[in-house]
């Protein structure tokens, strides 16, 4: 249900012309919510991605977190990410998309002509065995995309929305799109459990079947891609049998 502005009802909506990150800011604020927020921020002077990694934020972009306090045990909280992944691919359809230029990259990348054009940080904070709040920060290339020398070697070549498909929409007008998406997919999989919302991601899954590489800080695993588990786990084929990774970049 949407409210009267077009905004999923029971979801809030919090516009910042600039702040460190909204990942940050999430971390502030949660405490004080007394239901999912979304926080957009139209500059970010301090964004980042997995890892750490520095991230560019050219103006136009967007970069915006959504605040919920999960229930569920923090293995599942985690698969949010693909709740997100598909809400984002949904919100690129949305804006004028071609849904066969999309594909989306385990595990928290999605994909435009082959390029990224957007990228989910899950963080979250404890308590007690559970969690009591998670932060999905997501960013999308909308206007502009980093030079490829300004990511590290190997990384997939960054695109951006108005480049690659000639669709130009404001960080707000966006924002509106992907909380409408996001609620119809949370509320699949509250209801249904992870595995619909698995089986719509392998269906928009890039390189399934081929052969890609993990790597982690320690080890590098290349072999097929068959599956994605019912924990989230990317599944390889290899020549030593199949291997399930939990955590990981991955390279085509």
């Amino acid at each position: 249900m949407l409210t009267k502005t077009g905004f999923p009802l029971g979801y809030g909506r919090r516009v910042l012309s600039e702040i460190d990150s909204t990942n940050a800011e999430a971390a502030r604020i949660a405490g004080t919510l007394a239901g999912p927020e979304w926080i957009l921020a139209l500059n970010q002077t301090a964004s980042r991605g997995r890892r750490g990694r520095a991230w560019h934020f050219p103006k136009g972009n967007f970069a915006a977190t959504l605040v919920l306090h999960p229930r569920e045990a923090p293995d599942v909280v985690a698969l949010r990410s693909f709740v997100a992944s598909l809400a984002l691919y949904d919100a690129l359809v949305a804006c004028g998309v071609q849904a066969q230029s999309l594909a989306l990259k385990w595990p928290n990348d999605v994909l435009l002509n082959g390029g990224k054009v957007a990228g989910i940080l899950l963080e979250s904070i404890g308590a007690g065995g559970g969690v009591s709040h998670l932060a999905i920060g997501i960013g999308v290339n909308l206007a502009d995309a980093p030079l490829a020398s300004d990511v590290e070697a190997l990384a997939m070549r960054p695109v951006s929305l108005l480049s690659e498909a000639g669709v130009a929409i404001s960080p707000e007008d966006f924002l509106d799109l992907l909380a409408s998406a996001y609620a119809r997919q949370e509320s699949q999989f509250t209801t249904y459990g992870f595995a619909a919302i698995r089986d719509a991601w392998l269906a928009r899954a890039a390189k399934l079947g081929e052969v890609i590489t993990a790597r982690t800080m320690n080890s590098e695993t290349t072999g097929t891609f068959e599956t994605v588990d019912a924990q989230g786990n990317l599944v390889l084929k290899t020549s030593e049998g199949r291997v399930a990774i939990a955590a990981a970049d991955v390279f085509f």
